[in-house]
Formats: C-alpha cells, sequence, structure tokens
C-alpha cells in the first residue's frame, strides 16, 4: 500500500491501475482503502443509461458540520494511443531525472494524490478533527460522454441532503509552470448539426433539383463570419467554428439531396445557450426563406458559462500558491470544459492543478517536483480555509 502521505507514491499507485474510461480499473479501490481508514465514509455510486457503458464514482465524506470543502476529480483517462511509442509502458509510473511519466499523471491521477496527501497530513496534524467537513468527489466519466458521472453524482448528492459549501477540482490549470494560473470560470460550449434537405437531381438540369450546398453555404458564411462579441470581464470574446460540412455523395454529376454541417460555439457571459440557438434560428430561416429547402437543427446538451467571482476562496487560493511557488496566479477562464461546470450548479468551484503540456499525450509526465510543491498548496488552503470560511 503507498504512504497515505507521499504523493508520489499515490500518484504511483493511481497510474498503475489502468483507468481507461468507462472502466474502473482498480483506481476507486485503491483510493476506498486509503480513505476509509482514514475516517471517510465512502460512497461507491456506479451509473448508466441506455446507450452507454456503467460507470464506477466515489464520493467521500468526513465530518458532518459546515463548512464543507469537497475535492473533486477523475480517476479515468484517455487511452494510451501507440503504446510502443512511450518510452516507458503507459500504466508502469516511471521515475526517472526527476520526473514521473505514465497515462493520467498530469490529467488528473498527480492532482488527486496531491489533495488526498495534503488532506490526510492535515487530519493527522488535527487528530483526525476538523472544524468543518471536507470530502471527495471522484468520477470515472470525465474524459467520456460526461452523462454517468459528476452530473449524476451531483443529482445524488442533492437528494441525500448533502450540501457543499465550496468545491475545488484538481484539473491540470498551468499551461507552463505550477502557480500560472487559476481557473474561476469556463466558457459555455454549445454544439449542434445543421441539415439542409433539397432535391437531388442532375446537374444539367438544375431547374429540377433543389441544391442544399447553396443554402449550407450561404448560412454557414454567415454564422463562421459573425463577431459574436468582444468578450467581457472575465472571458474572451467567444467564437464559432463549422467543424464538418458532410454530404456523402460520390457523383460529380448529380445535385445532392441533403448536407449535414456540425459547429461548435465557445461562449462568454454575454450569451446563453438559449439565446445563442434563437439567433442561428434567425438566421436559417432568413437565408433559406422563398428556398425549397427545408431545414433541421439538433443540439447537443450544452454546457453552460460560469464564473466564481474573486472573493475569499479565490483568496485563500491563491495566497497558497504564492506562499509556494513565488508566483502570483492569473485568474483565468480559458480552455475547455470541465466537470466544474456541474458542480457550479451546487457551489462556488474553483480549479487548480499540475502542469498541462502534456496532458493526452504520448509519454504524459509530471515533474516530481510538482507533486510535493501541489502538495503543499493544498496543504495551506486547507489551513487557511477552515481559519477562514465560516457558515
Amino acid at each position: 500500500m503507498a504512504s497515505n502521505r507521499d504523493p508520489l507514491e499515490l500518484a504511483s499507485g493511481l497510474i498503475r491501475c489502468p483507468s481507461v474510461t468507462p472502466h474502473e480499473g482498480g483506481a476507486l479501490d485503491f483510493l476506498v482503502q486509503i480513505l476509509e481508514p482514514a475516517g471517510f465514509r465512502c460512497h461507491r455510486l456506479p451509473f448508466s443509461q441506455s446507450g452507454t457503458a456503467d460507470v464506477d464514482n466515489l464520493y467521500a465524506r468526513i465530518g458532518t458540520r459546515a463548512p464543507h470543502l469537497s475535492f473533486a476529480g477523475h480517476t479515468d483517462v484517455v487511452p494510451v494511443g501507440d503504446e510502443a511509442s512511450w518510452t516507458s509502458p503507459p500504466f508502469e509510473a516511471s521515475v526517472l531525472d526527476g520526473i514521473l511519466t505514465g497515462r493520467g499523471s498530469a490529467d488528473m491521477k498527480g492532482g488527486i494524490a496531491c489533495f488526498l496527501a495534503a488532506t490526510l497530513d492535515y487530519l493527522e496534524d488535527h487528530g483526525g478533527e476538523i472544524p468543518g467537513s471536507i470530502s471527495f468527489l471522484i468520477t470515472g466519466d470525465e474524459e467520456g460522454p460526461a452523462v454517468n458521472g459528476t452530473v449524476k453524482m451531483i443529482d445524488w448528492l442533492k437528494a441525500q441532503g448533502e450540501a457543499v459549501d465550496h468545491c475545488l477540482v484538481g484539473e491540470p490549470t498551468n499551461p507552463e509552470a505550477l502557480g500560472d494560473a487559476i481557473k474561476i470560470g469556463r466558457r459555455g460550449s454549445l454544439t449542434g448539426e445543421l441539415v439542409i434537405t433539397g432535391i437531388q437531381g442532375h446537374v444539367a438540369y438544375p431547374e429540377k433539383a433543389a441544391n442544399p450546398l447553396a443554402g449550407a453555404v450561404s448560412i454557414l458564411n454567415i454564422l463562421n463570419g459573425h463577431l459574436l462579441d468582444e468578450g467581457s470581464d472575465h472571458f474572451d470574446p467567444s467564437n464559432l467554428e463549422v467543424t464538418s460540412v458532410d454530404v456523402g455523395n460520390s457523383a460529380s454529376n448529380v445535385i445532392p439531396a441533403r448536407v449535414a454541417a456540425k459547429f461548435n460555439i465557445r461562449f462568454n457571459d454575454r450569451h446563453s445557450a438559449d439565446s445563442l440557438k434563437g439567433w442561428i434560428a434567425q438566421i436559417v430561416e432568413q437565408e433559406l426563406k422563398g428556398t425549397a429547402l427545408k431545414s433541421d437543427i439538433v443540439y447537443e446538451f450544452p454546457s453552460d458559462c460560469f464564473v466564481t467571482e474573486p472573493g475569499p476562496l479565490v483568496d485563500i487560493l491563491r495566497d497558497s500558491i504564492d506562499k509556494v511557488t513565488g508566483r502570483r496566479a492569473e485568474l483565468s477562464t480559458s480552455g475547455g470544459t470541465s466537470d466544474a461546470r456541474f458542480i457550479k450548479d451546487i457551489c462556488p468551484v474553483v480549479e487548480f492543478g499540475l502542469v498541462n503540456k502534456t496532458i493526452h499525450q504520448v509519454d504524459e509526465h509530471v515533474e516530481v517536483a510538482d507533486l510535493y510543491r501541489l502538495k503543499d498548496i493544498y496543504r495551506l488552503f486547507l489551513d487557511g480555509y477552515f481559519a477562514t470560511i465560516k457558515t
């Protein structure tokens, strides 16, 4: 069994669990074997739905009082890719020249190891008594569809009457060096597929057909060329990107009957998913008016934009980072989505973890020294949190 207070040993133990989404791979078993002897009440939460695989998740809590701080993260990892290209086996957790290499070392088993080590260190120093509660919200579905993980765990917490006051997500947030950035929010994400249907025909007789590409090109040009905004106080400008156009037509002398175009919008707090859907619907109606073309738009479930306004939670974390690294972390909302988009529905949430330069890559790795520094940051954060936050 790994040393409960050594983040390198904990990270190595987690990496050795081949937990590629949706497989648990032993990672949650590993955590339970450490958390239960430390006094945590552990709940395994497997979820599934039609068309998706079963996913196992873990909620563990110690304490019954407020304030309640939750550490959140995921033990699932992306596939290793070309295993022959790795300099060491991806689930071996190799350490060489101060570098820990392995799938999930940065994203985000290393982060989980650090907040686990920091929490157990805090509990030992306080004789197991804390002025509040600490929990771990660990999913196995962050790298996958994200339908059987944190979003359903949040529903379970609500049903159980589990009130969380604040959450720290251990995602790798730093572009270059530990201490670069704290994520205080994320842009929203809206993915849609626009289908334009016309009338198939011979290219020599266009009057007998209705080319859906004409409508699609017109609509996509407007959508792709429109300046959605110039950013806001906490966010970069929103952007729309067309990601695919599919006609399915292999014949050069046939006007196709159908074209499907996929797009994604990353939007800031000047928009909502509904307002963007309404804008797109107006453009489609305007461009197809008076034609024989028909349209349909199907949207995936959107991710909402959110921001945690700077305040005591952010200040405690920022000061802890400064004390360990000497760096004043930028407050950032850049990057993709994370499970913080679900957690923000129950409490204020911030994100801070390791360096993200090698996530999802062959030879994903972290500096061993960063593991110990991150543990120290989380440890100081716990001290500051329970000394400052009152409910």
